[in-house]
């Protein structure tokens, strides 16, 4: 890889092939076995938006595999404002060895990754989320081993985190059920390419407006918060629409009797999901959370190797 800007920019064999790394490093990290294939690198990490799991995932990943992080908070940039974006990039690619970033618009992290010399992770965009997709089906495997016969259902709105679910259900061969209210599906485009990735690895895609149809049977249940960073003042209309949509324990009662529950967090207890739910044995939030860690320390070794 060149970039990791989608999880369209991977392919079945290459995902698995981070699987299996990610897997390494996560056993040999918890065996005490230390090693710095990054001595000597730094990665540049650029925020625009708050972040807790995706800021502290990167900086300690890139110190247990013996890099530094540089922390570059939005207002101290100004990219697109202060300075223009394509600048942002040739600058850092003169004084650092990659680039993750977390922004508010997709069109961003492209750019950079269009004007940089060095590797540029999409850390969260508006349209995509693909370090977490990729952590969640890491989660997924290590828990089920079997990601061919596994059903996921996606409840509540067809966000970024959603769009990496298709994308990356679809080229694992996935089972993918998603339910939102009308009018808040996930974007065609994305849908339209998740679909053509899914006719060669034989996953199925499914939309669907009903939550207990796409939960009944399944193997996990996903959902996330109703209203992203940057839509607050949508959060009064969006919390009347999206109610009939929160996983709580009779929506999950009707999944499969060993489903998991999965969420990317931060979670609002009493919105999306119940604190019965999310505080259940069944929850795996904070595996998701950890595998965070271990999955973007591959991402970083494939790009930098």
């Amino acid at each position: 890889m060149t970039h990791f800007l989608s999880a369209g920019d991977l392919t079945a064999e290459r995902a698995l092939h981070l699987f299996r790394l990610a897997e390494a490093l996560k056993q040999g990290w918890k065996a005490g076995r230390r090693s710095a294939p990054l001595a000597g690198r730094t990665f540049a990490l650029i925020f625009e938006k708050p972040s807790l799991r995706t800021r502290v995932t990167f900086e300690v990943g890139i110190v247990q595999l013996g890099g530094r992080a540089v922390y570059l908070a939005g207002g101290e940039i100004g990219m697109g404002t202060r300075e223009a974006v394509p600048d942002v990039a040739r600058n850092l690619s003169r004084w650092v060895d990659g680039i993750a970033a977390r922004v508010y618009r997709h069109a961003t992290v492209e750019s950079l990754a269009r004007h940089a010399t060095i590797p540029v992770i999409n850390a969260l965009s508006d349209r995509f989320h693909p370090c977490q997709a990729l952590a969640d089906f890491f989660t997924l495997e290590e828990h089920f081993r079997n990601l061919k016969d596994l059903t996921l259902a996606y409840v509540g709105d067809g966000n970024n985190v959603c769009h990496s679910l298709l994308l990356t259900a679809a080229r694992l061969g996935a089972h993918l059920r998603i339910a939102t209210p009308k009018g808040y599906e996930p974007d065609a485009a994305v849908v339209a390419e998740a679909r053509r990735a899914a006719r060669d690895s034989r996953a199925k895609i499914e939309l669907l407006h009903d939550p207990a149809e796409a939960v009944a049977g399944a193997q996990a249940v996903y959902t996330d918060v109703w209203a992203s960073m940057g839509q607050e003042a949508e959060a009064a209309t969006r919390e009347k629409i999206f109610a009939p949509y929160q996983v709580n324990e009779a929506l999950f009662a009707l999944a499969a009797p060993d489903a998991v529950f999965l969420h990317c967090l931060p979670a609002h207890r009493g919105s999306e999901v119940t604190a019965g739910v999310i505080d259940s044995p069944r929850s795996l939030v904070y595996q998701q959370a950890e595998n965070r860690l271990h999955v973007q320390k591959a991402i970083l070794l494939a790009l930098l190797s």
